[in-house]
């Protein structure tokens, strides 16, 4: 099958990096359809996160998103500048691919992809997909995630490789989709080289960046049947957000923001 050719589904939140891919790869492959989920409910997330770390680690975190609220709006420049270096575009979806559900693991979102049967679903930005999803159709499942898996799996890995002293596993990965939190087979990684005009909130432009040509290499494996999971980086890790503590002494002993 020729990739131009290959019909794939897009299940993703709607944010910037959804819409990114989306415009990456619409001239590579015939997206049928954009099936967006609804944000998941934050006091949900949130009780979630307290059952697991404990109310001090989470109130650290919560501290820092706070903090990062106000960090991020002298960002803006930076960001586009970098869309502008790496040619990106973050235009919306054409109103006619879009689905929206309420959850990507919903029956509605089993209708769909029943329904367009597509060669391959591509994730972005969505919560961790149900066994019921995996295993709805015969077409592989293929996410873009912020870091090197596994050693970086969980969010914001980019960051925290640099937090660790660990450049060299600064980057972005392709992988296959399982049960698992950025468990799957790989396919492609790639690494980033931020500069000091970088923070927490642009390491996300420069590895979305390098995923797309990566994603579309392996698209591009599944059309000609040919996928290759290759050898992981260990050892295997869940990050999760940083908390107020963290972040700050990062900053000032390593000058990682």
């Amino acid at each position: 099958m020729a990739n131009r050719t290959l019909k794939i589904v897009i299940l993703c939140g709607d944010g910037r990096s959804s819409r990114i891919m989306y415009n990456g790869l619409a001239d590579h492959v015939s997206v049928a359809s954009v099936i967006i989920e609804d944000k998941p409910f934050s006091l949900h997330v949130i009780n979630r996160r307290l059952k697991k770390l404990g109310i001090l680690k989470v109130g650290g975190q919560i501290l820092f998103l706070l903090l990062n609220n106000i960090l991020s709006k002298k960002t803006d420049a930076r960001i586009a500048q970098l869309m502008i270096n790496f040619n990106l575009n973050d235009s919306n979806f054409p109103d006619e691919v879009i689905r929206k559900v309420d959850s990507v693991n919903s029956e509605t979102t089993i209708r769909l992809l029943q329904k367009i049967k597509p060669d391959a679903v591509v994730i972005n930005g969505t919560r961790i997909l149900s066994k019921n999803i995996l295993s709805s159709i015969q077409a592989p499942f293929i996410n873009t995630h912020m870091g090197i898996t596994p050693r970086y799996r969980g969010v914001h890995g980019g960051y925290w490789a640099l937090a660790m002293d660990d450049a060299d596993n600064c980057g972005v990965t392709i992988h296959l989709v399982d049960e698992g939190i950025d468990t799957g087979g790989i396919l492609y990684q790639e690494r980033i080289s931020p500069n000091h005009k970088d923070d927490f909130n642009t390491y996300p432009i420069h590895q979305i960046a390098k995923a797309i040509p990566l994603m579309k290499l392996a698209l591009t494996d599944i059309g000609e049947n040919r996928i290759k999971v290759k050898e992981d980086v260990s050892p295997s890790r869940l990050w999760y957000h940083p908390t107020l503590f963290e972040y700050l002494k990062y900053w000032k002993d390593k000058g990682v923001k």
